[in-house]
């Protein structure tokens, strides 16, 4: 199980365990975080689980590549930053263990 912290738009702290090759959006769902919206199902197709990446983290998520759905979907965002990711595009492994994510003040 891999650590995930997301970061809720009021400063709340939510510290999860996440398997490995689980999105980072499934693991808020199936914990309950609030503020991440999935209303897609994961499927990169609704930008409801729109994060933004701790910047000490960026090397390791990456970016969305240029033109992919990712970006795409992004840019419906309500406020897409330089750090934007979907989390449903975030797989964890090993490397992301102790992840840290903010969620944005409403995903709408």
């Amino acid at each position: 199980m891999l650590k995930v912290t997301y970061i809720q738009y009021d400063g709340t702290a939510h510290d999860v365990f996440v398997p490995e090759g689980l999105s980072v959006m499934r693991g808020a769902v199936d914990n309950a975080v609030p503020g991440i919206d999935a209303d897609c199902g994961g499927e990169c197709a609704c930008a409801t689980c729109h994060v933004y990446v701790e910047l000490e983290w960026l090397n390791k998520t990456g970016l969305p590549p240029e033109g992919s759905q990712e970006a795409s979907m992004l840019s419906f965002a309500a406020v897409s930053q330089p750090n934007s990711r979907l989390a449903c595009q975030i797989a964890m492994t090993p490397e992301l263990d102790g992840l840290v994510v903010r969620l944005p003040e409403d995903q709408h």
